[in-house]
């Protein structure tokens, strides 16, 4: 890893460490992070079979580990951020959880630290964390090695063109509309840090993976209904989101659309 990746993983590891006492609140009161939060899993659970062991990276403070664990899947439970594990940590305690999740200190950037002796049945990353490296080629072929021939991933990953993002420019918020258009990555700041965030195409993720791997499922999320960052807007316009939600439903899965939005949800098998 060059010292620059270094910096970067550094400066992710730090800032949400630092978001993660306030993590769950967050998460809580921003209802549009709720509803994806919720596509997310169901979709998962669409895919997975019953007492699976689930690989997640950059789990957090394992909102989702928590799900599954709670839905008969064993989850190993990876991230980089050391607050975010303490905060995990305390709930397995908290629920008596031991026997089904198990947290593991690791940056999906060096996911060859948990060795090959065990393979998993399904790999879940959600909300974009693997938006934070520019070695996502590297993950995907990670990936490749530790699931089972049959394993499936879902992968929850931020696309270049944002629709909602790109309307941004009517209020003269070029720095935001364009961000991801841009070439190169695009710098976020969290807590104080700053760190680079790279966009992929479902495509990348697809033609790295080649013929090993089958297509299950590609969609979108936040294509018409707001991105998390449109606060409260399910409470201010109920009746509008609905509308939004019902087209969402209609064009999350068909292409071009599949491709575009806040972020994409992918879906795949690995060849037996």
């Amino acid at each position: 890893m060059s010292t620059a990746q270094r910096h970067q993983e550094e400066s992710v590891s730090l800032a949400f460490s630092n978001q993660s006492p306030e993590f769950d609140r967050i998460d809580e009161e921003n209802k549009i992070i709720l509803w994806i939060r919720n596509r997310v899993q169901q979709e998962v659970l669409s895919y997975i079979a019953p007492r699976a062991h689930l690989l997640e990276l950059n789990c957090g403070t394992g909102i989702d580990a928590l799900f599954f664990a709670g839905n008969g899947i064993t989850v190993t439970a990876t991230d980089n951020a050391p607050g975010m594990l303490q905060q995990l940590d305390q709930k397995i305690e908290q629920h008596r959880l031991q026997d089904q999740i198990k947290t593991i200190r690791c940056s999906f950037n060096e996911l060859q630290q948990l060795g090959t002796a065990t393979q998993y049945d399904y790999i879940f990353s959600n909300f974009g964390g693997l938006n934070c490296t520019d070695q996502l080629g590297k993950v995907l072929k990670d990936i490749h090695q530790l699931l089972k021939p049959g394993g499936r991933f879902t992968l929850v990953i931020m696309p270049r063109i944002c629709p909602w993002e790109i309307l941004m420019a009517a209020k003269g918020r070029f720095r935001l509309a364009f961000r991801r258009l841009k070439k190169g990555p695009a710098t976020a700041k969290l807590e104080g840090e700053e760190f680079d965030c790279y966009y992929y195409s479902p495509a990348f993720v697809t033609r790295t993976l080649g013929d090993a791997f089958k297509l299950l499922s590609l969609k979108s999320l936040s294509l018409t209904t707001p991105p998390p960052f449109v606060e409260q807007f399910i409470e201010r316009f109920p009746r509008a989101f609905t509308q939004l939600e019902q087209w969402e439903n209609r064009l999350c899965s068909k292409a071009p659309f599949n491709r575009w939005g806040d972020h994409f949800m992918i879906t795949m098998e690995k060849k037996a």
